[in-house]
């Protein structure tokens, strides 16, 4: 009777388990491999994220802080009545947009109290903090008249002619600046200056009230300089 042989085993083979329908073949080194990762740049992953979420809470805590700042700075304003009031608000606060409408309100004041060089330093200095937007461009508007005012007549005929020039400013701006220049004409006797700045006021707002009053002034101008008014100009109120 012969000796079954044993039958030799075959090498053994990793066995790979099946992989689900339709998803990655999952191999059994995975965990080790991502434990491994873990160790070594773990400890750099979570400093990272410490700082990312130290950067963001700053940044909250920084805004937060300049949002309740600017509150009390505008609480401080809207408290400052006074000229010394407001005059301490500039001091503490000198490049705040705030402080530029304050000067703008002091400039106001000495301008209408005969000031002449106060409201010449006041409407500098907000012009100087408002930089731009129709705040900005009323302080150069009342620079120029203010500057009028003191003797400074070739100064502030220049301001007054940068801002009907400007096609960037606003239309009332401009037509208010082209009345003054064509009042001043018409203080210094010359109708056809006047004439002229009638006609710039009636093609950029005919419907503006300074066109008005600028043909009021030509009308007035006419007679005394031995003339009538030129029958090429009229104007219809609303630009009707």
């Amino acid at each position: 009777m012969s000796t079954p042989v044993p039958s030799t085993p075959s090498p053994s083979r990793e066995k790979v388990p099946p992989a689900a329908p339709g998803g990655p073949v999952v191999h059994p080194d995975l965990d080790e491999r991502l434990l491994g990762l873990w160790q070594q740049y773990g400890q750099t992953l979570l400093v990272v994220v410490c700082l990312v979420l130290v950067f963001y809470l700053g940044r909250a805590g920084w805004e937060y802080y300049q949002a309740q700042q600017e509150a009390g700075v505008r609480q401080e304003y809207a408290a400052a009545a006074l000229p010394e009031q407001l005059k301490s608000f500039v001091a503490a606060h000198p490049t705040h947009p705030l402080a530029g409408v304050a000067e703008l309100q002091l400039a106001d004041e000495a301008y209408a109290a005969g000031r002449a060089a106060d409201a010449v330093a006041d409407y500098s200095q907000a012009a100087g903090i408002l930089k731009g937007g129709p705040l900005a461009a009323r302080a150069q508007l009342g620079l120029a008249m203010a500057q009028i005012q003191s003797g400074q007549a070739a100064e502030g005929q220049a301001g007054l002619q940068a801002l009907a020039d400007d096609a960037h400013q606003l239309t009332v701006v401009r037509a208010e600046a082209t009345y003054q220049l064509a009042s001043l004409a018409a203080s210094a006797g010359h109708p056809d200056e006047v004439q002229k700045r009638a006609t710039q006021l009636l093609q950029l707002d005919p419907s503006s009230p300074w066109t008005q009053r600028a043909f009021s002034l030509q009308a007035a101008a006419a007679p005394a300089a031995g003339s009538a008014a030129p029958a090429g100009i009229s104007f219809k109120p609303g630009g009707q």
